[in-house]
């Protein structure tokens, strides 16, 4: 079903094609720093902020659900596109924000792209690789996923305490990444060998390929994981930040966010050196102690605590993703790729989404920090959990 792309239309690669999935993803997690400004202005809870959170992750769930393989059979490059639409449309929402709806409305876009990004861009960063290259494209499609929800919460937060229109800007200069991003879209070259429109739309769930299900399920449930504590940074930290440790500078908050993102990407890093095997059942070990330090921040208030929180468990949290990733891409084939990839990220997803509502409804009983203390606790478990069984029972590189 994929191309052997030896046509010559290859002068816009894997790199550009990571490029265009960046942009797409900083655009998710924008309005991470501004949450404190829309409860300001909006009067409503630390619950309602997970909520707002969430109905995110649950648009991504929805497309995953639905359309998770759809570019398996139209192609990469028109679900790219109407991705981007979706974010366009998103940033239109918050920057004509009246009120809590429309926010709701932005979020739940911005997970309908988020949705159709995760398996169709990555899907296409690997098929454009050339041979010998499917190592770095594999680092190329990850890093471009957690660099961009890194990269968007830095933007906004510089731009939102630097600048003026706080609540504005940020999505301005989004609009203009996502056209820029939608020109490079255009000129990718196509990977999908007959690219056809889908007879129907019907929910595809979590099935895969037979070939896969003894690599997916741990490395789903690692990605689960270590999803729960990029959701807890995203929706929860920036309150902690700015309640808790008294620090309202928004471009602080955006840099604490970003360092969880941006230790992500380097801990994938370290996976291309210490290959599959070790990397799933080490990134769970150096996630658990990522979460260890950030529950001790939450008890002793103290923001450098949380800042080494936030570096060692993205480490652990990009080992365990990007070997999960590369083990479930590579044993999928490539008719089933894009569903596949799909399945894996909704797991991810639901990591993402359940707990850090747990973690709102939590807040109104036991605060902030008792909230934040359980969630830890209660991921730390699972982690550990998948990592003692992929020690005993590890993949293999060639998984």
């Amino acid at each position: 079903m994929i191309t052997d792309r030896a046509d010559g239309k290859r002068a816009l690669g894997y790199p550009a094609a990571a490029g265009v999935f960046a942009v797409g993803m900083a655009g998710t997690t924008l309005p991470t720093p501004l949450y404190g400004l829309y409860r300001e202005q909006l009067g409503f809870s630390e619950l309602m902020v997970t909520v707002v959170f969430a109905v995110y992750a649950l648009g991504v769930i929805t497309v995953l659900l639905l359309a998770g393989n759809v570019s398996d059979e139209t192609g990469r490059r028109p679900v790219l596109l109407c991705a981007l639409g979706l974010s366009a449309a998103s940033a239109l929402c918050f920057l004509f924000e009246g009120g809590l709806p429309l926010l709701l409305v932005g979020r739940v876009l911005s997970g309908f792209a988020a949705g159709l990004f995760s398996g169709a861009a990555t899907a296409a960063v690997l098929e454009l690789a050339k041979p010998g290259q499917e190592a770095h494209a594999g680092f190329a499609a990850t890093a471009a996923n957690m660099g961009g929800l890194g990269c968007g919460p830095l933007l906004s937060g510089l731009l939102a305490q630097y600048t003026p229109w706080p609540l504005a800007l940020p999505f301005l200069v989004h609009l203009v990444l996502v056209a820029m991003a939608a020109a490079v879209t255009w000129f990718l070259p196509e990977t999908v060998a007959h690219p056809h429109r889908p007879r129907t739309l019907r929910p595809q769930g979590l099935r895969v390929p037979p070939e896969v299900r003894g690599v997916f399920g741990p490395s789903a449930v690692a990605a689960f994981a270590g999803f729960a504590l990029l959701g807890l940074f995203t929706a929860v930290a920036p309150a902690f930040v700015s309640q808790t440790l008294d620090e309202h500078n928004l471009a602080v908050t955006g840099l604490v966010v970003f360092t969880v993102f941006l230790a992500s990407t380097a801990g994938q890093l370290l996976t291309g050196r210490i290959g599959v095997r070790r990397a799933l059942p080490v990134g769970c070990l150096v996630l658990v102690v990522g979460l260890l330090l950030v529950a001790t921040s939450l008890a002793v208030t103290a923001l450098p605590v949380l800042v080494v929180g936030a570096v060692c468990g993205g480490i652990g949290q990009g080992l365990a993703f990007r070997a999960g990733l590369t083990a479930v891409g590579g044993a999928a084939p490539p008719e089933h790729r894009g569903g596949t990839i799909s399945a894996f990220f909704l797991v991810a997803y639901l990591g993402i989404s359940l707990p850090v509502v747990g973690v709102g409804a939590l807040t109104l009983e036991l605060g902030l920090r008792g909230a934040g203390l359980t969630f830890s606790a209660c991921v730390i478990v699972l982690a550990v959990a998948v990592g003692l069984y992929v020690w005993r029972r590890p993949l293999t590189d060639a998984d």
